[in-house]
């Protein structure tokens, strides 16, 4: 019986080997994906020209719609265009000025030693009883502050569960799925917003033309999905991954685990973190007076509702001063930050690391731009929704379809910009035709794209959190890794989307600040 059961379990193991070879080989066909955008601009120009030769067209379903026909760059016009739009494609791009600034409060922030000292702080200094909890929170609420919560979070959760006696792995697993599983879930915004819905609102344009998504367009959807990820991810850490772990054999680590030393806040961080505190909540309360009295300078000027207000549409201007401005005063505290070189050394630094994302946003711009001039969006929008409609697929189940492909397109291309640039031009034209707002496809979209982070080896920082796990379990490889953390990506899947199901459908509730669940083209 025994041997039998042993057989059995090689079998599966066997099979799930295979397949996370399979997703691990499929990935490695793909290039870089700045060579992959590259390479789709190039087949939009030339497939622009075979498309039009032989009269690829789609009829307007809009009242008074014209027959829409694919605009072909591969002719003289098209490379005149070519020629003379490359620069402002990249320089009117949205996601990169919105993205830039925003990380110049945040790297501000960071080099002070607030972000750290505050993750540190809130993790280190939770109850044993809340600790798994309060890793999952931290690890969701380093989002905003881009990388920071795989550099920071995941190797100190990892010690800290060490230091009490539990499995360091299962730290490791428990931040790990806050920072990547949970990446669209916050209770702020962060930097990865504005850059979302800059993709989104040139995807929309290709039908209404008008129409603009703001950073803020998901944002009632992340702070509800916040609980929802920290509870999810509290039960599957010690329910099932930390009872399969089992107890923690110290010979298994390849490091001295005597050396590590968990560093907690000195007083003066103390002192720090109390001052930035306090000018995050002046800071809060200057804004809420302009925009939360009906006299709120910021409120929109025509309506004087909150919808389309400058405060809105002006939020990453809110997002650099809000990360800023606390940073500042902690690093002056702590003495980290004494003069305005400090303040500017600080920005450079956070500049000087998105040299790829530069590179990569002039690509991604390049495609987009030509996919829109090309009308391949409207036309395969068009086509796609009347096929929804013919097969009766028009309701709330087709983001069941919608959310599973974008999770599986997450195991090979684990970017989020990569992947919204990508896919966004074909689905968001394609939902609003039957009937669907873009800020709740983006949430959607989001959900798929965040909980298979933490199962792919595409994932830019899979390669980091393998090395850090590898401390604890000198033998460790990938398929253990994906395995350990394969729970977590299914209960994120299955919650997340039955929440957002009740919480857009069933409740009505809008996805962000007065978004709109339907569209009516």
């Amino acid at each position: 019986m025994t041997q039998s059961n042993s057989a059995a379990d090689q079998q599966k193991r066997g099979a799930f080997t295979r397949f996370l070879d399979t997703v691990e080989w499929l990935g490695n066909l793909l290039p870089h994906p700045i060579t992959l955008f590259a390479l789709f601009a190039l087949g939009v120009i030339v497939a622009s020209g075979i498309a039009s030769y032989f009269g690829v067209s789609a009829q307007d379903p809009r009242p008074g719609g014209e027959v829409i026909e694919v605009v072909s760059l591969l002719n003289a016009e098209g490379l005149q265009r070519i020629v003379t739009g490359l620069v402002t494609n990249f320089t009117g791009f949205t996601p990169l000025g919105t993205v830039l600034v925003a990380l110049l409060g945040v790297g501000i922030a960071e080099r002070s030693g607030l972000l750290s000292a505050a993750m540190r702080g809130l993790v280190m200094n939770a109850h044993p009883r809340v600790v798994t909890l309060a890793v999952v929170l931290a690890g969701v609420i380093s989002n905003t502050a881009s990388e920071l919560g795989y550099v920071v979070l995941v190797p100190l959760s990892a010690m800290i569960f060490h230091s009490l006696g539990r499995h360091p792995l299962a730290g490791l697993a428990a931040a790990f799925s806050g920072v990547s599983a949970g990446y669209s879930a916050n209770l702020l915004i962060g930097t990865v917003d504005p850059l979302l819905a800059g993709i989104t609102t040139k995807a929309a344009n290709l039908i209404d033309p008008e129409y603009y998504v703001g950073p803020e367009a998901n944002w009632y959807f992340m702070m509800i999905s916040t609980f929802l990820i920290a509870a999810m991810g509290t039960f599957v850490t010690e329910k099932i991954v930390e009872p399969k772990l089992g107890k923690y054999d110290t010979n298994e680590a390849s490091i001295n685990l005597s050396e590590q030393k968990i560093e907690a806040l000195t007083p003066q961080e103390k002192r720090g973190l109390k001052g930035a505190g306090l000018s995050f909540l002046l800071l809060g309360a200057l804004l809420a007076l302009t925009i939360v009295p009906e006299w709120g300078i910021l409120r929109n000027p025509e309506d004087g509702k909150v919808a389309g207000s400058p405060f809105l549409k002006g939020i990453v201007t809110f997002i650099f001063i809000t990360f800023a401005i606390p940073g500042y005063v902690y690093g002056r505290i702590t003495k980290v930050m004494k003069t305005d070189r400090d303040v500017i050394d600080a920005m450079s630094e956070s500049m000087s690391t998105l040299g790829m994302y530069i590179v990569l946003v002039f690509f991604a711009a390049q495609f987009v731009a030509f996919f829109g001039w090309t009308n391949f969006g409207s036309i395969f929008a068009i086509k796609g929704a009347t096929f929804l409609q013919e097969v009766g697929l028009t309701g709330p189940s087709v983001f069941i379809l919608f959310i599973l492909m974008c999770a599986f397109v997450n195991l090979m291309l684990g970017s989020a910009s990569a992947q919204w640039a990508i896919t966004a031009p074909i689905f968001v034209p394609m939902l609003m035709l039957i009937g669907y707002a873009p800020e709740v496809i983006q949430a959607a979209y989001r959900i798929g794209d965040s909980v298979t982070n933490i199962i792919t080896p595409m994932m830019s920082y899979f390669g980091l959190i393998l090395a850090v796990a590898a401390r604890y379990k000198k033998d460790i490889g990938i398929g253990t890794l994906i395995a350990t953390m394969l729970p977590y990506s299914i209960m994120f899947l299955l919650g997340w989307s039955i929440l957002f199901f009740i919480w857009v459908f069933a409740l009505g509730m809008p996805v962000g600040v007065e978004t709109p669940t339907y569209y009516t083209p």
